[in-house]
């Protein structure tokens, strides 16, 4: 199994068993991720891993899936307000665990795969690599809202260097998705790893520079936290630009969350 399809189980195994000690009244409440409570945010990946599951083993099937959904959100629902349609009655820990099941179920299939396969989803084609650093994007992204409400502190793991790749490496994505000119050159991008360790990528002449907290960097551009209410070093224009408007996960342009208003909450 390739380290990218660990990563992810894992991944899911840490927000499962984390949201696994609070009580069942807990899946009811709102987070401050556009409200959705935490059913919401576990019915998003349960729907989400079940499209993946469709794209690692039938490609038709997924773009069935897809055109189904897609039809439904003609009529004007939101993706939540779809999902929840598509899996009425699916809630608390049932879902729980119907989630966790459907992520073993796509680890599986990703380990199955070849390496240098690439696999269908929303936004460009990606190598199997890379949807797993995705899919473990969105569990950590999504599950940073539950961290919050539930006043936690989550534990910084070094597999996040994987949330801070596809974060490098969507920079002019994040541009072009917004129909703007892609600056010419990146800006070095220089992080402090969970274990102490620097991640560095980018040359660091050109003037334009990031630097910090690994964990900060990731909030910045899963668009968990707005860069103001980071700790971040940001140098030069093309990095302050990147950094307000910084996206990894496909979709359309999603705006990042105004400062101030994603924070940990105060204690239970």
């Amino acid at each position: 199994m390739i380290p990218q399809v660990t990563d992810l189980l894992d991944e899911g195994r840490e927000l499962r068993d984390f949201i696994a000690m609070f009580d069942d009244s807990d899946y009811g409440r709102a987070t401050q991720f556009k409200n959705w409570t935490v059913n919401d945010i576990f019915l998003h990946l349960y729907s989400s891993d079940v499209q993946a599951v469709a794209s690692a083993t039938d490609p038709g099937a997924y773009f069935a899936l897809r055109e189904d959904i897609v039809a439904k959100r003609a009529l004007g629902l939101s993706p939540i307000e779809e999902a929840r349609q598509r899996y009425a009655g699916l809630k608390g820990r049932e879902l729980l665990a119907r989630w966790s099941e459907q992520l073993q179920q796509l680890c599986t299939r990703l380990a199955a795969q070849d390496p240098a396969a690439r696999l269908k989803w929303g936004g460009p084609d990606m190598g199997v690599r890379m949807f797993a650093t995705a899919r473990q994007m969105e569990i950590w992204a999504h599950g940073q809202a539950i961290y919050d409400l539930m006043a936690s502190d989550r534990i910084a793991q070094p597999r996040i260097r994987n949330v801070a790749v596809i974060g490098v490496s969507t920079f002019r994505w994040t541009f072009s998705n917004r129909k703007l000119p892609v600056p010419p050159e990146p800006p070095c991008v220089r992080l402090v790893a969970p274990t102490g360790e620097t991640w560095e990528w980018n040359a660091p002449e050109r003037g334009d520079a990031i630097s910090g907290n690994a964990v900060e960097f990731c909030q910045v551009v899963a668009q968990t936290r707005n860069v103001a209410d980071t700790r971040l070093a940001v140098t030069g224009d093309t990095a302050r630009r990147w950094m307000s408007i910084a996206q990894c996960f496909a979709g359309p342009p999603n705006a990042p969350p105004l400062a101030g208003t994603r924070y940990k909450a105060a204690g239970r």
